[in-house]
């Protein structure tokens, strides 16, 4: 298997950790330390969690951090719908994200398929 940084669902989810990041830059300066840091830290473990697993040089050890990693992104989807909710994101401002959190999940089940242990 090739580096980590080859994987297109690390790629986007790099992406999508940017895109996370730009986000909550704009939201009101009480939820610095609540949504805004709950979204990023959420962000950054998706591709953080793909590293880590595929480090570890076992399967099964990557298909564990692989769920991990589509926690984290159920989680940013779910901060990103609750921003829309306290109108500091509007539903255009979430769209790409949310649709790029999708394929993001689909890519992560497709890799975990691919590391079924039988």
């Amino acid at each position: 298997m090739a580096g980590y940084r080859d994987l297109k669902v690390w790629q986007a989810s790099m992406r999508l950790a940017g895109e996370a990041y730009r986000l909550s830059a704009h939201f009101p300066k009480h939820e610095v330390y609540g949504l805004a840091s709950q979204l990023q830290r959420s962000a950054v473990s998706v591709p953080s969690n793909i590293a880590e697993g595929h480090g570890r040089n076992s399967p099964k050890e990557f298909n564990y951090f692989l769920g991990i990693a589509s926690g984290s992104l159920a989680e940013l989807e779910t901060q990103l719908m609750l921003a829309q909710q306290f109108a500091y994101l509007t539903e255009e401002e979430i769209a790409s994200p949310l649709q790029l959190a999708d394929e993001i999940g689909k890519m992560l089940k497709g890799l975990q398929k691919s590391l079924s242990i039988n």
